[in-house]
Protein backbone atom coordinates (compact mmCIF):
# COMPACT_ATOMS: atom_id res chain seq x y z
CA UNK A 1 0.00 0.00 0.00
CA UNK A 2 1.48 3.41 -0.89
CA UNK A 3 1.50 6.07 1.08
CA UNK A 4 1.10 9.82 0.37
CA UNK A 5 4.35 11.85 1.14
CA UNK A 6 4.49 14.00 3.81
CA UNK A 7 4.66 17.55 2.62
CA UNK A 8 8.52 18.64 2.76
CA UNK A 9 8.97 21.03 6.37
CA UNK A 10 10.32 24.22 6.06
CA UNK A 11 13.41 24.29 7.76
CA UNK A 12 14.17 27.54 10.21
CA UNK A 13 16.01 29.69 7.90
CA UNK A 14 12.93 29.52 5.62
CA UNK A 15 10.52 30.35 7.98
CA UNK A 16 12.52 33.25 9.33
CA UNK A 17 13.49 34.25 5.62
CA UNK A 18 9.30 34.40 4.63
CA UNK A 19 8.61 37.04 7.82
CA UNK A 20 11.84 39.14 7.20
CA UNK A 21 10.87 38.87 3.09
CA UNK A 22 7.15 40.38 4.14
CA UNK A 23 8.83 42.80 6.50
CA UNK A 24 10.79 44.07 3.78
CA UNK A 25 8.22 44.23 0.92
CA UNK A 26 6.20 45.79 3.28
CA UNK A 27 8.40 48.78 4.23
CA UNK A 28 8.97 49.38 0.65
CA UNK A 29 5.43 49.75 -0.24
CA UNK A 30 5.19 52.36 2.76
CA UNK A 31 8.27 54.08 1.48
CA UNK A 32 6.67 54.35 -1.95
CA UNK A 33 3.55 55.56 -0.99
CA UNK A 34 5.23 58.08 0.98
CA UNK A 35 7.15 59.47 -1.40
CA UNK A 36 3.94 59.39 -3.50
CA UNK A 37 1.92 60.92 -0.98
CA UNK A 38 4.06 64.07 -0.65
CA UNK A 39 4.64 64.55 -4.67
CA UNK A 40 1.20 64.70 -4.63
CA UNK A 41 0.97 67.20 -2.25
CA UNK A 42 3.38 69.58 -3.45
CA UNK A 43 2.16 69.15 -7.14
CA UNK A 44 -1.70 69.90 -5.27
CA UNK A 45 0.08 72.96 -3.86
CA UNK A 46 1.31 74.59 -6.61
CA UNK A 47 -1.67 73.76 -8.93
CA UNK A 48 -3.93 74.90 -6.13
CA UNK A 49 -1.49 78.34 -6.13
CA UNK A 50 -1.70 78.80 -9.45
CA UNK A 51 -5.88 78.26 -10.23
CA UNK A 52 -8.18 80.89 -8.88
CA UNK A 53 -9.93 84.49 -10.62
CA UNK A 54 -6.44 85.09 -12.34
CA UNK A 55 -5.09 81.83 -13.33
CA UNK A 56 -1.77 81.55 -13.90
CA UNK A 57 -0.04 78.01 -15.49
CA UNK A 58 1.96 75.98 -12.88
CA UNK A 59 5.47 76.64 -14.26
CA UNK A 60 4.86 80.35 -13.64
CA UNK A 61 3.44 79.81 -10.31
CA UNK A 62 7.11 77.89 -9.97
CA UNK A 63 8.87 80.65 -11.49
CA UNK A 64 7.32 83.23 -9.11
CA UNK A 65 7.65 80.80 -5.74
CA UNK A 66 10.90 80.04 -6.71
CA UNK A 67 12.23 83.52 -6.93
CA UNK A 68 10.52 84.09 -3.63
CA UNK A 69 12.46 81.70 -2.02
CA UNK A 70 15.43 82.76 -3.58
CA UNK A 71 15.41 86.44 -3.81
CA UNK A 72 15.42 86.22 -7.41
CA UNK A 73 13.94 88.99 -9.90
CA UNK A 74 10.33 89.41 -10.96
CA UNK A 75 9.74 91.91 -14.26
CA UNK A 76 7.45 94.91 -13.67
CA UNK A 77 4.58 93.16 -16.24
CA UNK A 78 5.24 89.89 -13.85
CA UNK A 79 4.54 92.32 -10.49
CA UNK A 80 0.72 91.83 -9.92
CA UNK A 81 0.71 88.39 -10.63
CA UNK A 82 3.54 87.84 -8.39
CA UNK A 83 2.10 89.78 -5.44
CA UNK A 84 -1.28 87.37 -5.74
CA UNK A 85 0.74 84.07 -6.24
CA UNK A 86 3.15 85.15 -3.24
CA UNK A 87 0.87 87.55 -1.02
CA UNK A 88 -2.33 85.56 -1.68
CA UNK A 89 -2.50 82.46 -2.75
CA UNK A 90 0.26 80.44 -0.97
CA UNK A 91 -0.08 81.72 2.77
CA UNK A 92 -4.08 80.51 1.64
CA UNK A 93 -2.79 77.46 0.20
CA UNK A 94 -0.42 76.49 3.05
CA UNK A 95 -3.10 77.02 5.57
CA UNK A 96 -5.32 74.85 4.36
CA UNK A 97 -2.03 72.13 4.20
CA UNK A 98 -1.59 73.17 7.58
CA UNK A 99 -4.62 72.38 9.14
CA UNK A 100 -6.05 69.28 6.93
CA UNK A 101 -2.67 68.05 8.37
CA UNK A 102 -3.67 68.81 11.84
CA UNK A 103 -7.41 67.86 11.81
CA UNK A 104 -6.60 64.55 9.96
CA UNK A 105 -3.60 63.82 12.74
CA UNK A 106 -5.77 65.38 16.07
CA UNK A 107 -9.09 62.86 14.82
CA UNK A 108 -6.41 59.69 14.77
CA UNK A 109 -5.10 60.20 18.57
CA UNK A 110 -9.19 61.36 19.66
CA UNK A 111 -10.98 58.05 18.01
CA UNK A 112 -7.87 55.77 19.37
CA UNK A 113 -8.12 57.86 22.90
CA UNK A 114 -11.93 58.07 23.24
CA UNK A 115 -12.42 54.58 21.55
CA UNK A 116 -15.22 55.90 19.56
CA UNK A 117 -15.02 55.81 15.43
CA UNK A 118 -17.00 58.82 15.15
CA UNK A 119 -15.11 60.85 17.00
CA UNK A 120 -13.50 64.22 15.55
CA UNK A 121 -11.71 66.64 16.76
CA UNK A 122 -14.60 68.46 17.53
CA UNK A 123 -16.62 66.27 19.77
CA UNK A 124 -15.01 67.24 22.78
CA UNK A 125 -16.69 70.69 22.55
CA UNK A 126 -13.47 72.39 21.44
CA UNK A 127 -14.78 74.58 18.39
CA UNK A 128 -18.04 75.33 19.97
CA UNK A 129 -16.09 77.09 23.10
CA UNK A 130 -13.85 78.94 20.47
CA UNK A 131 -16.90 80.22 18.96
CA UNK A 132 -17.99 81.43 21.80
CA UNK A 133 -14.60 83.33 22.65
CA UNK A 134 -14.68 84.60 19.15
CA UNK A 135 -18.24 85.70 19.25
CA UNK A 136 -17.21 87.57 22.88
CA UNK A 137 -14.51 89.33 21.77
CA UNK A 138 -16.07 90.72 18.52
CA UNK A 139 -19.15 91.86 20.65
CA UNK A 140 -17.49 92.88 23.65
CA UNK A 141 -14.54 94.18 22.23
CA UNK A 142 -11.43 92.73 24.14
CA UNK A 143 -7.86 92.07 23.32
CA UNK A 144 -7.79 95.43 21.67
CA UNK A 145 -4.52 95.57 22.23
CA UNK A 146 -3.87 92.18 19.89
CA UNK A 147 -5.11 94.14 16.92
CA UNK A 148 -6.28 92.36 13.78
CA UNK A 149 -5.31 89.20 15.49
CA UNK A 150 -7.94 89.72 18.90
CA UNK A 151 -10.70 87.81 17.46
CA UNK A 152 -8.09 84.55 16.74
CA UNK A 153 -6.70 85.06 20.20
CA UNK A 154 -9.84 85.05 22.07
CA UNK A 155 -11.24 81.93 20.09
CA UNK A 156 -7.94 80.05 21.00
CA UNK A 157 -8.34 80.87 24.82
CA UNK A 158 -11.41 80.25 25.01
CA UNK A 159 -10.69 76.46 23.30
CA UNK A 160 -8.16 76.11 25.86
CA UNK A 161 -10.52 76.94 28.59
CA UNK A 162 -13.28 74.28 27.00
CA UNK A 163 -10.58 72.06 27.02
CA UNK A 164 -10.14 72.34 30.68
CA UNK A 165 -14.18 72.33 31.59
CA UNK A 166 -14.67 69.42 29.41
CA UNK A 167 -11.66 67.64 31.23
CA UNK A 168 -12.75 68.63 34.79
CA UNK A 169 -16.04 67.86 34.52
CA UNK A 170 -15.29 64.25 33.31
CA UNK A 171 -12.18 63.48 36.38
CA UNK A 172 -14.02 61.03 38.94
CA UNK A 173 -12.77 59.22 41.39
CA UNK A 174 -11.46 56.43 38.99
CA UNK A 175 -9.86 59.01 36.50
CA UNK A 176 -11.26 60.40 33.02
CA UNK A 177 -12.78 57.39 31.02
CA UNK A 178 -13.73 57.60 27.27
CA UNK A 179 -17.54 57.41 27.67
CA UNK A 180 -17.59 60.12 30.18
CA UNK A 181 -15.35 62.71 27.92
CA UNK A 182 -17.37 62.20 25.10
CA UNK A 183 -21.04 62.57 26.75
CA UNK A 184 -19.06 65.80 28.65
CA UNK A 185 -17.80 67.03 25.59
CA UNK A 186 -21.26 66.55 23.54
CA UNK A 187 -23.07 67.97 26.30
CA UNK A 188 -20.99 70.84 27.01
CA UNK A 189 -20.91 71.58 23.00
CA UNK A 190 -24.68 71.90 23.05
CA UNK A 191 -24.18 74.30 26.05
CA UNK A 192 -21.87 76.30 24.29
CA UNK A 193 -23.72 76.67 20.88
CA UNK A 194 -26.64 78.12 23.32
CA UNK A 195 -24.82 80.80 25.00
CA UNK A 196 -23.84 81.86 21.28
CA UNK A 197 -27.63 81.56 20.12
CA UNK A 198 -28.24 84.22 23.25
CA UNK A 199 -25.59 86.77 22.36
CA UNK A 200 -25.99 87.05 19.04
CA UNK A 201 -30.05 87.18 20.01
CA UNK A 202 -29.06 90.10 21.87
CA UNK A 203 -26.04 91.26 19.93
CA UNK A 204 -27.37 94.96 18.43
CA UNK A 205 -25.49 94.53 14.75
CA UNK A 206 -25.14 92.27 12.66
CA UNK A 207 -21.38 91.25 13.05
CA UNK A 208 -21.82 89.10 15.74
CA UNK A 209 -23.83 86.62 13.34
CA UNK A 210 -21.39 86.73 10.30
CA UNK A 211 -18.25 85.84 12.59
CA UNK A 212 -19.92 83.02 14.42
CA UNK A 213 -20.84 81.94 10.84
CA UNK A 214 -17.27 82.14 9.69
CA UNK A 215 -16.22 80.08 12.91
CA UNK A 216 -18.86 77.38 12.63
CA UNK A 217 -18.28 76.85 8.94
CA UNK A 218 -14.55 77.75 8.34
CA UNK A 219 -12.80 79.41 5.64
CA UNK A 220 -8.84 80.26 5.14
CA UNK A 221 -10.04 83.55 3.38
CA UNK A 222 -8.64 85.41 6.31
CA UNK A 223 -4.65 83.94 5.92
CA UNK A 224 -2.04 85.85 5.86
CA UNK A 225 1.72 85.39 6.47
CA UNK A 226 1.58 86.79 9.94
CA UNK A 227 -1.11 83.78 11.16
CA UNK A 228 0.83 81.18 9.53
CA UNK A 229 4.21 80.37 11.39
CA UNK A 230 2.44 79.71 15.09
CA UNK A 231 -0.25 77.54 13.93
CA UNK A 232 2.29 75.98 11.56
CA UNK A 233 4.95 75.78 14.87
CA UNK A 234 2.16 74.48 16.70
CA UNK A 235 0.57 71.37 14.84
CA UNK A 236 4.13 70.30 13.51
CA UNK A 237 4.98 70.11 17.16
CA UNK A 238 2.12 68.36 17.93
CA UNK A 239 2.29 65.73 14.58
CA UNK A 240 5.91 64.76 16.53
CA UNK A 241 4.76 64.18 19.81
CA UNK A 242 1.57 61.97 19.09
CA UNK A 243 4.02 59.88 16.31
CA UNK A 244 6.06 59.34 19.70
CA UNK A 245 2.98 57.99 21.20
CA UNK A 246 2.06 55.90 18.63
CA UNK A 247 2.55 52.49 20.56
CA UNK A 248 0.38 54.13 23.37
CA UNK A 249 -2.09 54.83 21.16
CA UNK A 250 -2.29 51.20 19.62
CA UNK A 251 -2.68 49.96 23.27
CA UNK A 252 -5.53 52.07 24.02
CA UNK A 253 -7.14 51.96 21.27
CA UNK A 254 -7.35 48.01 22.57
CA UNK A 255 -8.96 49.10 26.12
CA UNK A 256 -7.33 51.04 29.10
CA UNK A 257 -7.07 46.76 30.78
CA UNK A 258 -5.16 45.62 27.95
CA UNK A 259 -3.28 49.00 27.82
CA UNK A 260 -1.97 48.75 31.63
CA UNK A 261 -1.06 45.19 31.16
CA UNK A 262 1.43 46.59 28.17
CA UNK A 263 2.45 48.84 30.88
CA UNK A 264 0.85 51.80 29.66
CA UNK A 265 -0.23 54.51 32.26
CA UNK A 266 -3.91 55.14 30.96
CA UNK A 267 -4.50 58.20 33.39
CA UNK A 268 -1.01 60.38 32.46
CA UNK A 269 -0.76 59.24 29.09
CA UNK A 270 -4.97 60.32 28.01
CA UNK A 271 -4.29 63.73 29.81
CA UNK A 272 -1.31 64.37 28.35
CA UNK A 273 -2.79 63.47 24.51
CA UNK A 274 -5.65 64.85 25.49
CA UNK A 275 -4.37 68.29 26.27
CA UNK A 276 -1.68 68.31 23.05
CA UNK A 277 -5.08 67.34 20.82
CA UNK A 278 -6.51 70.71 22.72
CA UNK A 279 -3.71 72.79 22.19
CA UNK A 280 -3.86 71.52 18.53
CA UNK A 281 -7.45 72.02 18.16
CA UNK A 282 -7.39 75.55 19.45
CA UNK A 283 -4.67 77.10 17.49
CA UNK A 284 -6.40 75.68 14.19
CA UNK A 285 -9.28 76.98 15.49
CA UNK A 286 -8.28 79.82 15.76
CA UNK A 287 -7.29 80.77 12.01
CA UNK A 288 -9.79 78.91 10.36
CA UNK A 289 -12.53 78.25 12.12
CA UNK A 290 -14.03 74.75 12.92
CA UNK A 291 -14.27 72.35 9.77
CA UNK A 292 -15.74 69.27 10.04
CA UNK A 293 -15.76 66.01 8.76
CA UNK A 294 -11.92 66.29 7.99
CA UNK A 295 -10.13 64.48 11.05
CA UNK A 296 -13.53 61.93 11.17
CA UNK A 297 -12.60 60.16 7.73
CA UNK A 298 -9.21 60.90 6.69
CA UNK A 299 -8.07 58.58 10.00
CA UNK A 300 -10.51 55.66 8.13
CA UNK A 301 -9.03 55.72 4.91
CA UNK A 302 -5.50 56.15 5.83
CA UNK A 303 -6.22 52.84 8.28
CA UNK A 304 -7.54 51.05 5.55
CA UNK A 305 -4.71 51.16 3.66
CA UNK A 306 -1.73 51.06 6.21
CA UNK A 307 -3.46 48.85 8.72
CA UNK A 308 -4.21 50.17 12.13
CA UNK A 309 -0.53 50.70 13.60
CA UNK A 310 -0.74 54.13 15.00
CA UNK A 311 2.90 54.59 13.56
CA UNK A 312 2.28 54.48 10.22
CA UNK A 313 -1.57 55.90 10.28
CA UNK A 314 0.25 59.15 12.01
CA UNK A 315 2.79 59.23 9.65
CA UNK A 316 0.55 59.34 6.34
CA UNK A 317 -2.22 60.54 7.39
CA UNK A 318 -1.18 64.25 7.54
CA UNK A 319 0.18 64.20 3.86
CA UNK A 320 -3.53 63.06 3.00
CA UNK A 321 -5.12 65.18 5.19
CA UNK A 322 -2.97 68.17 3.73
CA UNK A 323 -3.98 66.77 0.07
CA UNK A 324 -7.69 66.90 0.37
CA UNK A 325 -7.82 69.96 2.42
CA UNK A 326 -5.83 72.22 -0.69
CA UNK A 327 -8.29 70.66 -2.83
CA UNK A 328 -11.19 71.46 -1.03
CA UNK A 329 -10.16 74.58 -0.22
CA UNK A 330 -9.76 75.60 -3.73
CA UNK A 331 -13.33 73.74 -4.80
CA UNK A 332 -14.78 76.43 -2.09
CA UNK A 333 -13.06 79.32 -3.69
CA UNK A 334 -13.51 78.80 -7.22
CA UNK A 335 -16.83 76.45 -7.52
CA UNK A 336 -19.13 79.54 -7.49
CA UNK A 337 -16.57 82.64 -8.38
CA UNK A 338 -15.97 85.15 -7.40
CA UNK A 339 -17.76 83.95 -3.95
CA UNK A 340 -16.71 81.46 -1.74
CA UNK A 341 -18.41 78.29 -0.47
CA UNK A 342 -17.86 77.66 3.32
CA UNK A 343 -15.49 75.45 4.17
CA UNK A 344 -17.73 72.90 6.27
CA UNK A 345 -20.26 72.77 3.52
CA UNK A 346 -17.51 71.22 1.05
CA UNK A 347 -16.28 68.89 3.35
CA UNK A 348 -19.63 67.72 4.35
CA UNK A 349 -20.49 66.95 0.81
CA UNK A 350 -17.86 65.24 0.37
CA UNK A 351 -17.42 63.67 3.75
CA UNK A 352 -21.16 61.74 3.75
CA UNK A 353 -20.80 60.06 1.11
CA UNK A 354 -17.44 58.54 1.73
CA UNK A 355 -18.73 57.84 5.74
CA UNK A 356 -21.57 55.85 4.26
CA UNK A 357 -19.36 54.14 1.70
CA UNK A 358 -17.09 53.36 4.46
CA UNK A 359 -19.89 51.84 6.50
CA UNK A 360 -20.72 49.61 3.85
CA UNK A 361 -17.64 47.96 3.41
CA UNK A 362 -17.62 44.28 4.78
CA UNK A 363 -13.73 44.33 4.94
CA UNK A 364 -13.53 47.32 7.15
CA UNK A 365 -15.19 47.61 10.95
CA UNK A 366 -15.73 50.90 12.58
CA UNK A 367 -14.37 49.71 15.71
CA UNK A 368 -16.48 46.79 16.22
CA UNK A 369 -19.30 44.57 14.53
Amino acid sequence: MSQTPAPPQATRSQRTEAPRGRRTSTRLGFALALIALTAALLTSAVLAIGIGSANVPPLETARYLWAALSGGTISADDFSRYQIIWQVRTPRVLLAAVVGAGLSVVGVAIQALVRNALADPYILGVSSGASVGAVTVSLFGLLTGLGIYAVSAGAFLAALLATILVYGIAYSRVGVTPLRLVLTGVALSFGFQAIMAVMIYFAPTGEATSTVLYWTMGSFGAATWGSLPFVAAVVALGILLLRRHGRNLDGMSLGDETAASLGINTGRVRWMLFAITAIMTGAMVAVSGAIGFVGLIVPHIVRMVVGAGHARVLTIAPLVGATLMIWVDMLARTVVAPRELPLGVMTALIGVPVFIFLMHRRSYVFGGK
